[in-house]
């Protein structure tokens, strides 16, 4: 099957086979191309609906991908780290409650108190008990704390007024990062005391570090400050300034995308711890989540072309199959229109040819009768006055009238073969007596014809009738393309045993290889002024109804050689 079509590979000629010129061929080509685009809009139209529903749940279905895990560690880890603190805050009002102030301020008793918190919970550094002026008066821990005032702190301040302080990250007395946990108790109506630990922050670092999160990805706290609580794997160290903006205050877990730091995109998920004053943050890198994105978008997108390259391809071989039936079916219709055309014409032409035969033979036939009959009164007078002269004149009158019956009997032999009628034909005797019609022309341009035939060539059964017309069209061509004393050759030869070709060969101007295909068309022709394009077209058909075949080999300057083959005895339908 052809995939473009014939009637876009070049501009048909002026006279062609369509019966409007290039009118026609304009009009299959609209045919075409309606067909592609109405075919395609309605094969298309579903797939790209389908590739963009495809692309947008895909699309949906990745940015889920890329925030839903975020958002759930982030809040499993809120959960997580505020029930540490709330769980060391609950074991330090358990203290205090069950505990006097005596006991407290006792060192040894506060000491073994820090002994048993670090084995029930851990992560207790020391443990201090603060008056209500902010002396610590008693202490348990690493640290040469005792004694030490902690009234101008922001922890007391908030212990003082709320009863419980979560700090966030300071130094104070020790120079190094910690936070305390501080419980108020009150001793009397007048008077307070504070129970203060100190809690480790790798408690909260080692938990962080527990959640299962990408290489690219980063979790950490900051304080409403925006200072690191605990140490960053890629942005900072504990106390170091963060470089993401302190996210709005939400009661629930919240996720930022398209954050901008240094003209790179991030996504930060975060969640401010309750009754602290830590805020978790996840930070993601999306470029790496993207990569699976644009993979399976390119993916959808071949896809998509590889689809729409195929359909289109079947479209087009469709649109061009259809449009070529419909072409052959046009030029099957045009061919049956010229054979009835041609028929009634030669049916008239028969009716006419014998018309003219019957009113030229009859007046030749008493001029005949006539120039014998002045032969035979010339004969019987020996003396009569130029007697030789006018017998000349009289054979002269006598062959004229025996050429001109000639003509008129082969003038009707030629046109009143019209239907298929099998006979045994010599065909160097036929192409002589086709000659016989074109000598006159051939002797006055001085042409040169000369057949070349087998001695042995058998005689072919086959239609006498059609075979003179195909000649006559062919040899008729071949002296229109020689000029003035040019040659024409014909060869008869024998192929095989069932079979002769005829080759009419002429020296003229050829056929442009570009016609060459298109010679045996109905009204092509390549005689601008006085062609019909109707006579090779003839020819084809006659030849094909009698089972041979025709072939033409043409070079532009050298000539032209038209080879037809015919079956020597085979039976034509």
């Amino acid at each position: 099957m052809r995939i473009w079509p014939r009637i876009w590979e070049k501009e048909v000629p002026e006279k062609s086979m369509f019966l409007e010129g290039e009118d026609q061929v304009h009009r299959y080509r609209r045919l075409w191309r309606r067909s592609v685009l109405l075919l395609s809009t309605f094969c298309l139209t579903p797939l790209l609906i389908m590739t963009g529903a495809n692309y947008y749940q895909y699309q949906q279905a990745m940015h889920e991908e890329m925030i839903q895990p975020i958002h759930r560690q982030t809040s499993n880890m809120k959960r997580a780290l505020g029930f540490l603190l709330e769980e060391r805050r609950f074991a330090l009002n358990f203290i205090v409650e069950e505990k006097s102030y005596q006991d407290l301020a006792d060192q040894d008793h506060l000491a073994g108190t820090l002994k048993n918190l670090k084995q029930s919970f851990g992560g207790f550094i020391d443990l201090g008990v603060i008056d209500s002026k902010g002396n610590q008066i008693s202490y348990a821990g690493p640290y040469d704390l005792l004694g030490k005032n902690y009234a101008e702190q922001g922890w007391f301040h908030t212990v003082t007024l709320r009863g419980v302080s979560v700090s966030d990250m300071f130094t104070g007395y020790r120079g190094f990062p910690h936070f305390v946990i501080a419980v108020k108790c009150e001793k009397n109506s007048d008077d307070f005391f504070v129970l203060r630990a100190t809690v480790d922050m790798d408690i909260l670092h080692q938990r962080i570090r527990s959640l299962s999160l990408p290489s690219s990805s980063d979790a950490f706290l900051i304080n409403s400050f925006g200072v690191f609580q605990t140490p960053s794997r890629y942005y900072g160290n504990v106390m170091g300034q963060c470089p993401f903006p302190v996210p709005p205050v939400s009661e629930a877990t919240e996720v930022m995308e398209d954050v901008n730091l240094e003209d790179r995109l991030y996504i930060v998920a975060y969640s401010y711890i309750q009754q602290s004053p830590f805020i978790f943050m996840v930070v993601s890198d999306p470029s790496m989540l993207k990569k699976n994105w644009f993979a399976l978008r390119r993916e959808l997108f071949i896809f998509m072309i590889v689809s729409v390259v195929i359909i289109i391809v079947l479209i087009i071989a469709t649109s061009t199959y259809l449009v070529s039936r419909i072409q052959d079916a046009d030029r099957k219709r045009t061919s049956l229109f010229h054979k009835m055309e041609y028929t009634n014409k030669m049916a008239s032409l028969g009716r006419l040819a014998s018309g003219i035969a019957h009113e030229i033979n009859n007046p030749m036939a008493i001029i005949y009768e006539k120039a014998g009959l002045l032969k035979d009164l010339l004969s019987l007078d020996e003396d009569f006055p130029h007697k030789k002269r006018i017998l000349q004149f009289t054979e002269s009158i006598t062959s004229s009238v025996e050429r001109c019956r000639t003509i008129t009997h082969r003038m009707l032999g030629f046109a009143k073969h019209m239907d298929m009628q099998m006979e045994t034909v010599n065909l160097v005797n036929l192409i002589e007596e086709v000659l016989g019609f074109l000598g006159k022309e051939a002797l006055y341009r001085n042409l040169a014809i000369k057949i070349h035939a087998e001695d042995d060539l058998p005689m072919i059964q086959s239609d006498r009738g059609q075979l003179q017309q195909v000649f006559l069209n062919i040899i008729n061509n071949a002296f229109a393309a020689v000029e003035d004393g040019g040659k024409i050759d014909i060869h008869l030869k024998t192929v095989n045993q069932v079979n002769v070709s005829i080759s009419i060969t002429d020296n003229g101007s050829g056929i442009p290889k570009e016609y060459l295909t298109h010679i045996f068309e109905p009204f092509f022709t390549l005689k601008k002024k006085y062609g019909t394009g109707l006579g090779l077209s003839i020819t084809y058909g006659i030849i094909s109804k009698l089972k041979g075949n025709i072939s033409v080999d043409s070079e532009v300057g050298k000539g032209t050689t038209f080879t037809i083959t015919l079956p020597i005895g085979q039976k034509v339908d």
